[in-house]
């Protein structure tokens, strides 16, 4: 199975958080291709160089990427990543515990070090015009969740920090294959 985990920072913060995307502006694009075992970034006037990995892909993963990072890239996206399989580790965290978790509770608990910032911090950098700071950002995140996902499919638990004291949280994966079999996208790209 071929897989991309990715993530997505914006050029500015949204005014009404979770509720209106179409009002936010893609300043870059990380994301890992397990088929290269290569991280890569993309501005947004490189996307067009995104999309074969992602029609090549049997699988999207991403931290609270089924609310937030696909309804966002669909917008600039030609063809509609809905139709890829995808696999939300925040939506896997909150089916297990019902409450969302902060990524970098899972990262420092459950892999041993954090972030390198905060999404609003990245807006600063952007907006500072500080684009390989947000690069950076942007693709530590995706490397903590790409191991946050290659943890879970090994121990079928992570770990989280709650009031100090670590916590293990079991987690299904026994559905995270089920793209293995599903053929990748090829027909919404004329390249």
């Amino acid at each position: 199975m071929r897989y991309l985990v990715f993530d997505i920072e914006t050029t500015r913060a949204n005014p009404a958080p979770m509720r209106n995307i179409n009002e936010l502006e893609i300043a870059l694009v990380g994301a890992y291709d397990s088929g290269t075992n290569a991280y890569s970034s993309y501005l947004k006037d490189e996307l067009s160089r995104l999309w074969p990995l992602l029609e090549r892909t049997d699988l999207l993963i991403g931290y609270n990427s089924d609310h937030f990072d696909i309804p966002l890239l669909n917008r600039y996206y030609p063809g509609d990543l809905t139709t890829i399989p995808s696999l939300d580790l925040l939506a896997e965290v909150y089916k297990a515990l019902g409450r969302r978790l902060r990524l970098e509770s899972l990262a420092q608990a459950t892999l041993g070090r954090g972030k390198k910032g905060d999404g609003l911090k990245a807006i600063e950098w952007w907006q500072a015009g500080e684009v390989e700071k947000v690069r950076d950002y942007c693709l530590e995140d995706v490397r903590l969740t790409k191991e946050l996902f290659d943890y879970a499919r090994e121990h079928k638990l992570l770990k989280y920090k709650d009031l100090q004291k670590v916590h293990e949280l079991k987690i299904d994966t026994s559905t995270w294959d089920r793209a293995k079999n599903a053929p990748a996208l090829t027909h919404t790209l004329s390249l």
